[in-house]
């Protein structure tokens, strides 16, 4: 199946998403902010990113998505798992916000395991389509 990389300072949640993901038959790395993510990249060459925002500072996982689709890996899909609405009471939409989130999907934490599936599965699905 695909190699994905989680990206998230919460160990427990990096955790599940990993079994969920490797149920389906998914290869899954890890890292648990910016800096790990960019050396994890660069060795496991991701098919799909699954990224936080807040670690490192409350904005690390923007900056990070920015970055990304600015250089080589702009064309890797990016599903963005956060609870930074719920922190800030800001709500994103990727549809409407695309200047302010330069990734490929959005959801707020807790992700249920079937829309994790069904997110990454359509992200996945994409990419092969294009």
């Amino acid at each position: 199946m695909a190699k994905i990389l989680i990206v998230d300072d919460d160990a427990e949640i990096r955790e599940a998403m990993r079994i969920i993901l490797e149920s389906e038959g998914h290869q899954v790395t890890e890292a648990d902010g910016a800096d790990t993510c960019r050396q994890a990249i660069t060795e496991s060459r991701p098919d799909l990113l699954i990224l936080d925002v807040m670690m490192e500072t409350p904005d690390a996982g923007f900056q990070l998505s920015y970055e990304l689709v600015q250089g080589e890996h702009r064309n890797m899909p990016i599903l963005m798992v956060t609870g930074v609405g719920q922190a800030t009471g800001f709500k994103f939409d990727p549809k409407k916000d695309e200047d302010f989130l330069p990734v490929t999907d959005y959801v707020e934490k807790p992700v249920s395991p079937q829309d994790l599936i069904k997110r990454v599965n359509s992200l996945l699905q994409k990419r092969r389509s294009e």
